[in-house]
């Protein structure tokens, strides 16, 4: 049994050890598992304070608490509204991934499951991330590796991300709120029209865009440099239940950037939203001020 003073050290020894392995930043966290070779057993808490990062765990052993959270104070109902979505690197294995509330674990991301790269997302309501390591023999060569996003489940195009809701994507137009917020407040906002589909997945099909105008974006996915040099080109992600045919209409195009690459949102047609966005205009309900010449 364990006298108090020496149950407070040891308590006080794995808080340090835990602390000095924390990023400067908060958004992300890289650690070593060679630390836990004498307490192979030992349970260390990450506390991330941002909306996006990565986790790097070399030779994992042990296990890891990844506690999420925005870098914003929110409201209980704004936070039940956050969902986490985490890529896996492809190199990633050593260690499966739990969904853990109140001592109950819930499998996430097998070993052999990281190995697809492919995202997962959950509600943040659900718990933290519960990372155990597999007990090996040899641990050399062993990483977890995964990025994480913080995503709102609701708002303008949050109904075409696919791994938000899995089987519940639809594919119906977004209503005139949802098109006028979503030009003011999407990663991305421009016109232009669809080219073609490249290679499809189960679970997403790119298409090859260029746009005439670009109103905004959130990172470099849209590169100057299209048709004759008169225009910017990308791809944007379309779910798999839905579909785009490439014709001549010009469309506007908006959505979101997860993980460096675009997925589309509200796309009507730009005529259609140049009609919609001058009445706003004239009614003095525009959310925001674009430039449409």
């Amino acid at each position: 049994m364990l006298r108090p003073w020496a149950a407070l050290w040891i308590t006080a020894v794995l808080l340090c050890r835990a602390v000095a392995q924390y990023s400067s930043d908060q958004c992300s966290w890289r650690g070593s598992g060679l630390s836990h070779e004498s307490h192979r057993r030992d349970v260390e808490q990450v506390y991330l304070r941002c909306s996006q990062g990565f986790l790097e765990w070399l030779y994992p052993t042990g296990a890891i608490i990844v506690n999420l959270r925005p870098n914003t104070v929110s409201s209980s109902g704004r936070m039940a509204g956050l969902h986490v979505c985490i890529k896996p690197h492809t190199y990633s294995q050593g260690s499966h991934v739990y969904l853990e509330r109140a001592g109950d674990l819930k499998l996430l991301l097998a070993e052999t499951d990281q190995a697809q790269g492919t995202v997962h997302c959950f509600s943040l309501a659900e718990g933290a991330l519960f990372v155990e390591a597999i007990p090996q023999t040899d641990i050399s060569r062993r990483i977890t590796a995964f990025q994480y996003e913080l995503v709102p489940s609701q708002g303008p195009g949050a109904h075409m991300y696919p791994f938000l809701h899995p089987g519940e994507v639809t594919c119906k137009p977004c209503s005139d709120e949802e098109v006028l917020m979503a030009v003011c407040t999407s990663d991305f906002a421009g016109s232009g029209i669809f080219r073609g589909v490249t290679s499809s997945t189960k679970d997403h099909s790119p298409v090859v865009v260029t746009l005439s105008r670009l109103f905004r974006q959130k990172s470099g996915v849209f590169v100057w440099g299209g048709a004759r040099g008169r225009g910017w080109t990308g791809r944007v992600n379309i779910p798999s239940e839905c579909s785009v045919h490439p014709v001549g209409d010009e469309f506007l195009l908006t959505g979101s950037v997860h993980f460096g690459e675009a997925w589309l949102g509200c796309a009507p047609r730009y005529k259609d939203f140049l009609k919609l966005y001058v009445r706003a205009q004239k009614a003095g309900t525009n959310p925001c001020q674009i430039d449409t010449d």
